[in-house]
């Protein structure tokens, strides 16, 4: 959903994650004078702890007087992610821009494909709106029911999550840390037995490598887990890649979409989701990159259509 008649920023909270892939105090100081020469006002919160980028969000939007009007977050996936959770449930008060700050940066690829972040971020700032560069676009969300918490990019069960836990223990960092640790995980990786329900209807159950909820087209910043979704269609997109395919052949099927045509791969569309694990364990189950502790043995996504307001391209 196109918003083009929304008008452009004048204040901004800039939230970027030290901890994040690819951050330097030299970009946070490249987006802050951008936004300074561009806008009434920009302040920059650097974050310091697991949900502080969320805190932060929330406690500026909640003020009386020169509350934030934009909320550019610098950093990766779960740095967006934080952001969004402040953000969403004051819909109407800000609007969000990314810079890639990450490893990933599946949610600004999604958005702005390759283009530099400097390109999307002025345009943004000084050519949004009607006939302008950049648009406001209010993308679908998912709500993970058991936490109540907003899916921005994509939920996964199975391998995918596992190698969450296997990436602690690595003396690694970036890409070359969650391609060594998903390896390991995938080697003899024993699929889980699964039952996938959406609308009320099964899709699938059996053996079950991975289940993929979302959201966006890309997981990893290069693998099109869901290359059909549509970010805006007031639907979420389930993958299901079943117990014939090995684990460790995963990310090769993913890099160009060919899992789409293997037989033990299904592909559904729905406002709601049922992810479960049929042995009465806990469902092994992340979200935006972060492994949800508190997931008993299934998870429940429900579409959110049009609850988060980005800025995006005018022309894809």
């Amino acid at each position: 959903m196109a918003d083009t008649a929304a008008p452009g920023p004048t204040r901004a909270l800039i939230v970027a994650n030290p901890a994040s892939g690819s951050h330097s105090p030299e970009l946070v100081r490249q987006v802050a004078e951008l936004c300074e020469s561009c806008l009434d006002r920009a302040e920059v919160h650097l974050t310091s702890a697991p949900g502080d980028a969320t805190g932060a969000v929330r406690r500026a939007l909640e003020r009386k007087d020169g509350a934030p009007d934009l909320v550019v977050a610098i950093g990766g996936d779960g740095t967006v992610r934080e952001v969004v959770q402040g953000l969403v449930p004051a819909t109407g008060r800000a609007t969000l821009a990314v810079v890639p700050g990450g490893t990933g940066n599946s949610g600004y690829k999604m958005l702005w494909g390759d283009r530099p972040w400097t390109e999307s971020l002025k345009a943004v700032l000084t050519d949004s709106g009607i006939g302008g560069s950049a648009r406001l676009r209010r993308l679908d969300l998912a709500r993970l029911a058991e936490t109540r918490n907003y899916v921005y990019l994509g939920a996964c069960s199975g391998v995918i999550a596992d190698a969450l836990i296997t990436a602690r223990d690595l003396p690694l960092t970036g890409r070359e840390r969650y391609a060594r640790a998903f390896a390991d995980t995938a080697a003899g990786y024993a699929p889980y037995p699964g039952r996938v329900t959406v609308d009320g209807r099964v899709v699938h159950e059996g053996p079950t490598v991975l289940a993929n909820v979302g959201g966006g087209p890309y997981r990893g910043g290069r693998f099109k887990v869901l290359p059909d979704s549509l970010l805006d269609d007031g639907l979420l997109d389930v993958c299901v890649i079943g117990g014939e395919v090995p684990a460790a052949d995963v990310p090769g099927l993913t890099l160009e979409a060919a899992h789409m045509d293997h037989p033990a791969t299904v592909y559904a569309r729905g406002r709601r989701i049922t992810v479960e694990r049929t042995d009465g364990r806990r469902l092994p189950l992340e979200h935006d990159g972060e492994y949800q502790q508190g997931i008993g043995d299934s998870a429940t996504f429900e579409v959110l259509p049009g609850a988060l307001p980005v800025w995006a391209p005018t022309t894809p």
